[in-house]
């Protein structure tokens, strides 16, 4: 059903990859443990069921969500802006909120507003996905541009107020370096400040790491690969990689990407950077689960994917051996019964049907490659080969292990994942 030479991508593309067998993934008590690929609901729709009487059968299809489909659980909790301390940015009026650039921001407050916040909001066991949505600003200078050029603009204008002699470049110099300096601290401080509090969550920034790959991605000519300049840009956010315990890229899809194959390249580059970073600057043990955003529909839009764009967008990210994908939504997709009624047929025909198949598969693959110790990925990132693609049948396990190979889970190591570390211990 999910085969296909269609759907082998054969363009090997030089990059290394930086998981080897004998890693280790977090097998914490969280949504992540023993799922082999957690698909996770971060959508708004308490609602369909709430005020429509439409029920959503996630459960029915493994998907996690929180109680009664809240926005804010047990399982995941997704803090904007305006819903963690005191966080510094411009408003559509161009007016300042809480200092409007960090610099200009009062730390010691906004952290202890959100300790308060999230000590309330998150009981004292949580165990499950803490991601922080901060996307007014980038907290390096350089990727301050279009709307957010406004950050970098106020900056200098602080600067000037407080240094009316000094040169264009000084001011520029100087404005940079304190921007740079204090944004890191805000979202350095913010992490420690979480992991501190709810020490079992897997706290982390959405969107995080970027990758800026989207231009030309409907060309014949795309490779996927990230932006020139793009790792050099991450490498100076190791403070971030350090101090997070998951990471949650975004690998939202454009409508004009229908159905395209190219979804596939520039999903797998924007996940692989992820694993570049996480292997490079991230906790020493256990390695950083990924996570990264989809959507169940294109960006802006209420049309869902299909069959195909999921086997691009949640095929793919599961054959790379990620820990798994949450899935976003806005409240549009509960904004009426009718629309509710959409969205349980999707989930019922569409969806519900790919993640079954698709978790299946990695649960056969963790089984025959990694004796249920590991998480499979692939050997070659870059050959296409698809986990939900293998017949569950025992005489294609030859077929998958020449395919893949394993990511132990914490306490095991080797090949196959067959020694036990507490054991030899």
């Amino acid at each position: 059903m999910f085969c296909g030479s269609s759907l082998l991508l054969s363009l090997l593309l030089p990059l290394t990859f930086t998981v080897f067998p004998g890693d280790t993934v977090s097998d914490s008590d969280s949504v992540i443990r023993k799922h082999g690929f957690s698909v996770v609901w971060n959508m708004p729709t308490s609602k369909c069921e709430r005020v429509f009487g439409v029920s959503l059968p996630l459960q029915e299809y493994g998907i996690i969500h929180n109680a009664e489909q809240r926005f804010r659980g047990e399982n995941i909790s997704l803090f904007y802006e305006r819903r963690l301390g005191l966080y510094p940015y411009i408003n559509r009026e161009g007016l300042s909120v809480n200092g409007g650039v960090p610099q200009n921001g009062n730390l010691d407050s906004h952290l202890a507003l959100s300790e308060g916040q999230i000590l309330a909001l998150m009981r004292r066991s949580f165990s499950g996905l803490a991601v922080v949505d901060w996307e007014k600003w980038q907290p390096l200078w350089v990727r301050n541009y279009g709307t957010r050029q406004a950050y970098n603009d106020l900056s200098k204008q602080l600067v000037r107020e407080k240094h009316p002699d000094m040169s264009e470049e000084e001011v520029t110099s100087l404005a940079t370096a304190e921007f740079e300096k204090a944004a890191k601290s805000f979202m350095e401080e913010t992490l420690r400040l979480g992991v501190k509090a709810r020490p079992k969550g897997l706290w982390g920034f959405y969107g995080y790491p970027g990758c800026y790959n989207d231009r030309g991605a409907k060309e014949s000519g795309y490779t996927g690969q990230c932006k020139p300049g793009t790792e050099a840009l991450n490498d100076k956010l190791a403070f971030l990689w350090r101090q997070s315990t998951a990471l949650y890229p975004s690998v939202y899809v454009h409508h004009e990407l229908a159905g395209h194959p190219n979804t596939r390249l520039m999903v797998r580059h924007r996940v692989l950077e992820a694993f570049r970073v996480a292997s490079q600057h991230g906790r020493d043990a256990p390695r950083l689960p990924i996570l990264p955003y989809a959507r169940v529909a294109f960006t802006k839009t209420l049309h869902f994917l299909n069959q195909t764009d999921l086997e691009n967008t949640l095929g793919e990210i599961a054959s790379l051996g990620a820990a798994g994908v949450v899935l976003w939504g806005e409240m549009w997709f509960a904004k009426s019964k009718h629309q509710c009624i959409l969205l349980r047929n999707y989930i019922r025909t569409v969806l519900g049907v790919y993640v079954n198949i698709l978790r299946l598969g990695v649960a056969h693959c963790s089984k025959s490659v990694c004796r249920a110790n590991g998480r499979c990925v692939r050997r070659n990132p870059h050959s296409g080969h698809m986990i939900a693609q293998f017949n569950t049948r025992s005489e294609h396990d030859h077929d998958l292990r020449s395919k893949f190979k394993c990511v132990c889970y914490e306490g095991w190591s080797g090949e196959q994942c067959e020694e036990n570390i507490m054991d030899v211990k």
